[in-house]
């Protein structure tokens, strides 16, 4: 099981990183575009020295035909360093450039992913990650269980090295639903996160054994210091 951030925002990888237990960061142009108008390169090399080599980063390519993701890929990898991620939509252009460039060792995270054949088709192109869209899928009348089902069942039947990681959530019930139906990973905006630890409920149950303590050793103390 692992979590990613689903942000660019340097601010808030330097705040939760070493809260919650995350192995790398995705990105897309509709992450991107909430940072500005950034240095491209000089913030991602900024984000590899935050996170270090051992956690992952995912970008996106934003050219559409085969020729344009590979040149994309590459500026990317000679630009930034040669252990990202590229994220690569699946569709047909796509998957002939994930070929050509799984055949040169480089990391792929299949990404834009909506229905089973698509996920399936990655799985057989060699995708390092397979990123299927949760909370996207739900809005137009797909199930997203479902196609992470059976993604993780293909994946189990014949031994694939991909590991799905579920993109595109609304709330935290989302991301523990993709966890039950096989996802290996999910990435997820840092505050949605934050605010499932916010409850209402767990303020409470926090606040009540407090009171309690200190009904019994005072105020201001804790059990370092009694």
């Amino acid at each position: 099981m692992k979590f990613m951030f689903d942000t660019a925002n340097i601010e808030d990888i330097k705040e939760y990183k070493d809260i919650f237990p995350i192995t790398g960061i995705t990105s897309n142009p509709s992450i991107i575009k909430k940072e500005g108008k950034i240095d491209f390169f000089n913030h991602f090399k900024e984000i590899r020295k935050i996170l270090g080599f051992e956690k992952s980063i995912h970008i996106q390519v934003v050219a559409e035909n085969c020729e344009g993701i590979i040149k994309d890929a590459e500026t990317i990898l000679e630009n930034i360093d040669n252990k990202i991620y590229i994220k690569i939509p699946v569709t047909e252009e796509g998957l002939k450039a994930m070929r050509l460039l799984k055949s040169k060792g480089v990391n792929i995270t299949a990404t834009a992913v909506y229905t089973k054949i698509q996920s399936l088709l990655a799985l057989e192109t060699g995708a390092d990650f397979i990123a299927p869209y949760f909370n996207r899928m739900e809005n137009i009348g797909i199930n997203p269980r479902e196609v992470i089902e059976t993604t993780a069942n293909m994946i189990n039947k014949y031994n694939y090295s991909t590991e799905i990681l579920t993109a595109s959530f609304r709330n935290i019930g989302q991301v523990v639903d993709a966890f039950s139906s096989g996802s290996q990973a999910v990435t997820v905006p840092p505050q949605i996160l934050h605010d499932s630890l916010m409850m209402p409920s767990i303020q409470k149950a926090i606040g009540d054994f407090t009171l309690d303590w200190e009904n019994i050793f005072g105020k201001e103390k804790s059990i370092y210091n009694l």
